[in-house]
């Protein structure tokens, strides 16, 4: 037989050793009937008897193995995957040097080829100046003198 009472949030956890608190999560997570007294209290129609706490089972619900032997497992995973990693680590140094010293080359020739670029255009430029400068006698001189004035 069903006995549902009508108790509030602390006579809940008095009854259950649970506090307040608790007991308002069991509430919600129960959805269990609650009404606002007149002197402005909840109370919950409960069946103690059906929500009494079970306690968890001792044993790890992931096919019942020790969490020790699950931590032993995971640390010689660990070690195992460290010493992968350095044995990678040392293999890429000399990649990675052979990597450096290639790309070092390629940007020595791309700088030799901007350095004689440059030449080139300092001396056509020099070249282009000295054509563009004009090359008159005195006379034609004093007479481009008189047309600026």
């Amino acid at each position: 037989m069903r006995t549902i009472e009508q108790l509030t949030y602390t006579e809940i956890g008095a009854r259950l050793g649970i506090t307040a608190e608790a007991v308002r999560a069991l509430v919600r997570r129960h959805h269990l009937p609650r009404l606002r007294g007149n002197d402005s209290r909840t109370l919950v129609a409960i069946d103690l008897d059906e929500v009494r706490r079970k306690p968890l089972p001792a044993r790890s619900p992931r096919g019942h193995q020790p969490v020790t032997e699950t931590l032993a497992r995971l640390r010689a995973r660990i070690a195992g995957l460290e010493a992968d990693l350095a044995a990678v680590q040392q293999r890429s140094a000399g990649h990675r040097a052979d990597y450096e010293h290639e790309r070092a080359d390629h940007m020595v020739a791309a700088q030799d080829r901007l350095v004689a670029e440059l030449e080139t255009l300092r001396s056509l430029l020099a070249a282009i100046q000295e054509a563009a400068r004009p090359r008159t006698s005195w006379l034609g001189g004093w007479r481009w003198l008189r047309k600026a004035s």
